[in-house]
C-alpha cells in the first residue's frame, strides 16, 4: 500500500496540462526586474549602483541578516534603477532594474552541460557556496537554504527528505525537471546530505509520475543511501510536515520545525540548484516555471531567468486567452491572483495559471452549514470554520489560543466548503495579526 500522511487532505482535480512539454529556455528579457525580497526573512541589501554594468550571475545584493539571501544577475547590461515594483503579492518591493545588453556571463560559472559526479568540500565549504549562490527553498516557501542547512547544535538530522511531490494541481515543473535532469538532482541530493551529515535520504514522488519514480529510482540506484519513495496521490502532501509523516511516518510537534524529529526537507528544484551551485559554480539565476491553463493555446515548461516579466513567457505560450477570469501566480490551491502580467518572475515563482472565466468564479458565499468538511480535510488538525468566525470578528488573541500560527495555508478548508466560506483568506488574514502580535510580544 501506498504511503501518505494521517490527517486531513483533498483530492483535486489535477489538470497537468503541460507534463511531459519539454523545458524550453524562455527568451532573455529586454528589461530584467529583480526583487530584493525573494526568500523568508530580510530582504537583500543592494550592493550597485545606477549606472553600474553588470554579467550573468554577477552579484547584485548581499544577504542582509541570518535569515536572508544573496541576489545575482540573472542578465548583462546596466543597472537602469534601484526603485519599487508591485510582486506577485500585490505589494510594492524594492527591486533593482536592469537594461539588457547581450548575453555575457561572469567567467567563473561553468555553462559546460558535463556532469561532475565527485565533491570534494567539506560540509562546512558546500554550505557557504550554497549560500553565495543565494539558493533559497524552490518549493514555494523560499526559505534559506544554507540556514536549513546549519541545525542549532542542540538538534541533529538524521536524514534528508527530498520533495519531489509537486501535489499543486496544474503544475508540471518538478516532474519535467526530474525527466530530464535526473543525474544532476542525484548529485546534488548527495551534495546536501554530506551537507548535514546525514547517510540516507528519501525522495517522495507522488503516483500519477510513474516515469519519474521509474527513471530516478534507476538513477539512485547507483547512489549511496539514496532511496525513492512512491506516495499515494493526496493534497498537500507536499507541506514539509505532511511529507515527513508520509515518508518516516514521524509527526513535527506545533511550533517545532523538522530539525526536532531529526527531518531536513529540500525541494527537489533546490536539489538541481544545489548542483549548480556547488558543482559548476551557477548561483540561482534562473529556475523551471510551468505556464498553464485550460483555454492556454500552448501550457508550457520554461527555464526562465529571474526577473522576466510573466507577460513574456504568456506571451511565448500564445498570449492572453480571451476568456481569462484570473491570473495566479503559482497553483490554484496555494497561488495568489495577480494584479498585472508585469510582475516579474523571482527565485519561488513556480507556475502562472491563467483560469478561465468559469472556473475563476467564486461561488457566493453562505452561512457556514456546521457540516465539519474543514475540519475532515485540514491536515493540521484545526478547526478552520472556528478561525474564520474568529478573524471575521477580529479575535485573534483567540486565534493564537486555537494554533492559527500551524496553519500552513494549503485551502483544503476552502477547497471542500460547500458554503463557499473564504475560509483561507480568513485564515492568512489571521496569521499576519498574530504573527505581528508575537513579533511585538518578542520585540519588548
Amino acid at each position: 500500500m501506498l504511503k501518505t500522511f494521517s490527517i486531513g487532505g483533498v483530492h483535486p482535480q489535477e489538470n497537468k496540462l503541460s507534463a511531459h512539454q519539454p523545458i524550453v529556455a524562455a527568451d532573455v528579457p529586454a528589461k530584467a526586474i529583480i526583487l530584493l525580497g525573494q526568500h523568508i526573512g530580510a530582504p537583500a541589501k543592494p550592493i550597485v549602483a545606477k549606472g553600474d554594468m553588470v554579467k550573468v550571475g554577477t552579484k547584485i545584493a548581499d544577504a542582509n541578516g541570518f535569515v536572508s539571501a544573496a541576489i545575482h544577475s540573472s542578465v548583462s547590461g546596466k543597472i537602469a534603477k534601484i526603485d519599487s515594483v508591485i510582486d506577485a503579492s500585490g505589494y510594492a518591493k524594492p527591486a533593482i532594474f536592469i537594461d539588457v545588453e547581450g548575453d555575457e556571463w561572469e567567467e567563473s560559472i561553468d555553462r559546460d552541460t558535463t556532469l561532475i559526479k565527485e565533491c570534494s568540500l567539506s560540509s562546512e565549504e558546500i554550505v557557504k557556496k550554497i549560500a553565495d549562490a543565494g539558493i533559497v527553498g524552490l518549493g514555494g516557501a523560499c526559505f534559506p537554504t544554507q540556514v536549513k542547512l546549519c541545525p542549532p547544535p542542540s538538534f541533529t538530522a538524521e536524514c534528508l527528505i527530498i520533495n519531489a511531490v509537486e501535489c499543486e494541481p496544474y503544475l508540471t515543473a518538478d516532474h519535467q525537471l526530474m525527466l530530464e535532469r535526473a543525474e544532476e538532482i542525484m548529485v546534488g541530493v548527495s551534495i546536501l546530505m554530506k551537507a548535514i551529515k546525514v547517510n540516507k535520504a528519501f525522495i517522495g514522488i507522488e503516483n500519477n509520475k510513474p516515469d519519474a519514480i521509474e527513471l530516478m529510482t534507476k538513477v539512485a540506484s547507483t547512489y549511496a543511501g539514496i532511496s525513492v519513495v512512491p506516495l499515494k496521490v493526496k493534497y498537500p502532501q507536499g507541506g514539509e510536515k505532511q511529507l515527513i509523516d508520509a515518508i518516516i511516518a514521524r509527526q513535527v510537534p506545533s511550533g517545532a520545525l523538522p530539525i526536532a524529529i531529526g527531518a531536513v526537507v529540500q525541494n527537489v528544484g533546490t536539489a538541481f540548484a544545489v548542483y549548480e551551485a556547488v558543482q559548476k559554480n551557477k548561483p540561482l539565476l534562473e529556475r523551471v516555471i510551468t505556464v498553464t491553463g485550460k483555454s492556454l493555446q500552448k501550457p508550457s515548461n520554461f527555464m526562465a531567468r529571474i526577473g522576466t516579466p510573466m507577460s513574456q513567457l504568456i506571451d511565448a505560450c500564445g498570449g492572453l486567452p480571451e476568456d481569462t477570469g484570473k491570473i495566479i501566480g503559482g497553483g490554484p490551491m496555494m497561488g495568489k491572483a495577480l494584479v498585472n502580467t508585469d510582475v516579474p518572475t523571482a527565485k519561488g515563482s513556480s507556475g502562472i495559471l491563467i483560469m478561465n472565466k468559469k472556473e475563476a468564479k467564486r461561488g457566493e458565499e453562505r452561512n457556514c452549514i456546521r457540516c465539519s468538511k474543514c475540519v475532515s480535510v485540514c491536515p493540521m488538525g484545526l478547526e478552520p470554520f472556528l478561525l474564520g468566525a474568529l478573524a471575521e470578528n477580529k479575535d485573534f488573541e483567540r486565534m493564537e489560543k486555537e494554533r492559527i500560527m500551524d496553519c500552513i495555508e494549503c485551502g483544503s478548508c476552502q477547497f471542500t466548503c460547500p458554503a463557499y466560506r473564504p475560509l483561507l483568506d480568513y485564515c492568512r488574514l489571521g496569521k499576519s495579526k498574530v504573527g505581528a502580535m508575537i513579533r511585538a510580544r518578542q520585540a519588548k
